[in-house]
């Protein structure tokens, strides 16, 4: 669960360390942002000299939330931190070339299959 300003770490490399949720897309008054949804973030902290400054925005999706989140077949998940990739909002494609730590595989139903194949391990 993902909410109003919620911290999140970057988990890719585009140059941000430290994101900030600002918006849960997706809805009117949605509240809770899940595995796969899209936000809208700022970025709070990045690295000198990134394709990514401090204090713009982006779109991100959720690929790790501390929360467990339960799947179809009654199996929980759940992961140590709460991360997102900054995604480009209109093709769903991750603006980084790497991706960093595991992701969940309920992304690829959700349409980001290019950030499953970037993934080094998918949960």
């Amino acid at each position: 669960m993902v909410q109003l300003r919620s911290k999140l770490v970057s988990a890719d490399n585009t140059g941000a360390r430290d994101l900030a949720v600002i918006t849960n897309l997706g809805g009117y008054k949605k509240h809770y942002a899940q595995l796969g949804d899209i936000v809208r973030v700022v970025v709070k902290e990045a690295t000198p000299h990134s394709s990514v400054k401090k204090s713009e925005m982006h779109h991100a999706v959720i690929v790790r939330q501390r929360k467990e989140y339960r799947r179809a077949d009654g199996s929980y998940i759940r992961f140590d931190d709460n991360a997102a990739v900054i995604i480009d909002p209109k093709s769903k494609e991750p603006k980084g070339t790497r991706i960093f730590g595991p992701v969940a595989r309920e992304l690829k139903t959700k349409g980001f299959s290019k950030l499953i194949s970037l993934a080094p391990e998918v949960l």
